[in-house]
């Protein structure tokens, strides 16, 4: 091994386990439910990404082991060859209805996604307008592509509205783009969608959410675009299938135009083979699924609102959440981690969120509860928040 890799390794992995900023892995030795088990011990499960329980939904199990027998557990292919199945056109049909757009395109995952979409249609002579606090996967798609990236301030319309008119009259630029986030992940806040397409409008701009976190969640369950009724003001639609719909992969929606681009100019849909054939039926279903009920959409904000509530009376920090994702914000890294620590071995799995993911000095705790915890679940989880708030001094 080069003497010179393992020299920065040693060092910069030991600097941060000393600021509290190295992430330990948790194997879970079973389902992504409510309880799991980590370490031979069942504990609350608050950190996934499962919002609606359907990572673990029977007939989600029995449709995809169907569909494994009849097609294989492969694609076999990218989808340009011979790896696109009548699985894949029904899913994206679905995907179409579902956002209320003419058509949409699937990846192998929503970071795939922001890689293909932005790269796809922004260039060199292009500007685009990011939030500062947007996802990792829209940052490097915006790098990706070349194009001029010039971020606002989270949320700062005016900000927005100055930087986008500076664009505009700089006559630089063949397109402008605005990205954000429909839902911000750390924080549970929503982007102003309705003023960022009325800017938009203003100045011309080519309009693009990703709703990763929206999805499933807002708009009873159709997203943040559909929450605001602009479904037919965006551009692209982002989201991602493995985290309210439970499974795995990411899809771009908009007009027929705009996908049949991507189809002959998006990178990842061009040279990696495509979703295999039991995950593509059980998104299938589970998309029919929020189509026809808002159910798990309803319980989830139930359960979101009720644990909100516990941990806002116990005196906790959490922030300005729009959504079931609430943060309890500690601030110190090292705290964070302690406090994190602590929750699971108590009983709760609540994983500490630190700096490169948030801010240096905003570490915290985020909870998202699901559909499937009970209210037995989420009252235990507060008392454990309790006692451990109390012990060390962060209530």
């Amino acid at each position: 091994m080069s003497k010179i890799l393992d020299q920065f390794l040693e060092t910069n992995l030991n600097e941060l386990k000393e600021q509290g900023l190295y992430n330990e892995i948790d194997p879970v030795e079973g389902p992504n439910g409510p309880i799991i088990r980590v370490g031979g011990k069942d504990l609350i499960n608050l950190s996934s990404n499962n919002y609606l329980g359907l990572a673990t939904n029977d007939e989600l199990k029995r449709i995809a082991k169907e569909a494994t027998d009849k097609y294989g557990v492969g694609a076999g292919a990218v989808r340009t060859i011979n790896g696109t199945l009548d699985l894949h056109v029904k899913l994206e049909e679905k995907l179409a209805e579902f956002k209320g757009t003419e058509a949409a395109i699937s990846y192998q995952s929503g970071f795939n996604c922001n890689m293909a979409a932005i790269s796809g249609v922004m260039d060199k002579n292009d500007a685009i307008l990011s939030d500062q606090l947007n996802h990792a996967s829209i940052i490097d798609g915006c790098r990706l592509s070349r194009a001029k990236i010039i971020a606002y301030n989270h949320n700062d319309m005016d900000d927005l509205r100055a930087k986008a008119k500076a664009a505009k009259e700089s006559g630089q630029y063949n397109k402008i783009m605005v990205i954000t986030d429909g839902v911000f992940s750390m924080d549970g806040d929503l982007a102003k969608l309705p003023e960022i397409v009325e800017i938009a409008r203003e100045f011309d701009l080519i309009t693009y959410v990703d709703d990763a976190h929206g999805s499933g969640v807002m708009g009873k369950g159709k997203g943040t675009v559909k929450h605001f009724g602009l479904e037919k003001e965006i551009d692209f639609q982002i989201g991602t299938l493995s985290k309210a719909i439970g499974v795995v992969g990411g899809y771009v929606a908009g007009s027929k135009q705009l996908i049949d681009w991507l189809k002959v100019r998006s990178r990842p849909f061009l040279f990696s083979t495509a979703l295999p054939p039991g995950d593509v039926a059980a998104i299938t279903a589970a998309i029919q699924m929020l189509i026809d009920s808002t159910e798990l959409h309803d319980k989830l904000w139930d359960n979101g609102n009720y644990l909100k509530a516990g941990l806002e009376k116990l005196g906790f920090d959490i922030g300005h959440s729009e959504t079931p994702i609430t943060p309890t914000i500690i601030g110190d890294e090292k705290l964070t981690q302690k406090f994190s620590k602590r929750l699971a071995e108590e009983g709760v799995y609540a994983k500490s969120i630190v700096f490169p993911t948030v801010p240096k000095g905003t570490g915290r705790v985020r909870n998202m509860p699901t559909a499937a915890h009970t209210k037995e679940m989420l009252d235990d989880a507060l008392a454990i928040y309790e006692k451990v708030g109390k012990e060390l001094g962060v209530i």
